[in-house]
């Protein structure tokens, strides 16, 4: 009996030792049960235009030709590789630090602090003085966000449309490794030139009703290693010792047991 006993606490023991993270650790959205959730935020949201966004903006009319002063030149592009497009692209627009642009005809105009829609919408009424029914089309050209930490791709990637959630960027790094903390993810956001810092906990529903459910413009996540990582790279040497006893002891229980 004793030395079934000495076997059973030997092999808790070692379980215990090897163990790895919980279910409950790396399973996301967890903490409530299911439900139909209030979709009119998603569908509305756009992001704000900020300072050093750099926009394509292309102005057409009925008529080409009323609509060509109010459209930077396009330049040539060199590029090892041959596309459909050509070898030529649109010029950009600088936010500057005041959130204005320097627009052809128009002069000096503010976009900084304005969504697309919003953006579309005031150029459009700014051109009826000089183009008759103008089309408006407004692009980001460098929005970018950067995931660093316990992810499978670390690194920085570009947004083809304006908008990004949090689980889809992190799904562009590849998601969370397995010693990913879940519950502890950094977000560092620059609001009005200053850094700001949030806390998120992916194991949490209520992150999709955040205000940093939708990322910005240079956003950066970290996800720093969960407990049992940090355990594993900071006591790697002592858990050898330990594995290594409960091995010898395991060796003298099975001797004791003949």
């Amino acid at each position: 009996m004793y030395k079934r006993t000495l076997l059973k606490t030997l092999f808790a023991l070692s379980i215990l030792v090897t163990s790895c993270a919980s279910k409950k650790d790396i399973v996301y959205f967890q903490d409530e049960p299911l439900r139909v959730m209030d979709e009119s935020n998603i569908h509305n949201y756009e992001l704000k235009y900020k300072t050093d966004d750099l926009l394509t903006i292309d102005v057409s009319a009925l008529n080409p030709e009323s609509a060509m002063p109010f459209n930077l030149p396009a330049v040539s592009y060199n590029s090892s590789v041959i596309s459909a497009q050509g070898s030529l692209k649109m010029q950009t627009y600088l936010i500057d630090i005041n959130g204005d642009i320097e627009f052809p005809v128009l002069g000096k105009i503010k976009l900084g602090g304005l969504t697309r829609t919003q953006s579309t919408n005031f150029l459009k009424e700014k051109l009826t003085e000089y183009i008759k029914e103008p089309i408006v089309n407004i692009r980001l050209a460098n929005f970018t966000v950067s995931v660093l930490g316990e992810v499978a791709r670390p690194g920085t990637f570009t947004i083809q449309d304006e908008r990004v959630t949090l689980p889809e960027a992190l799904g562009l790094a590849g998601d969370l490794t397995i010693q990913g903390n879940r519950k502890n993810v950094l977000l560092i956001r620059e609001v009005d030139g200053q850094k700001r810092f949030s806390k998120i906990d992916l194991t949490s529903i209520n992150i999709v009703n955040s205000p940093i459910y939708y990322l910005e413009q240079n956003d950066v996540l970290y996800v720093e290693p969960n407990n049992a990582k940090v355990r594993q790279s900071s006591y790697n040497q002592n858990n050898g010792v330990i594995i290594a006893a409960v091995s010898t002891l395991a060796t003298i229980a099975a001797i004791l047991i003949k």
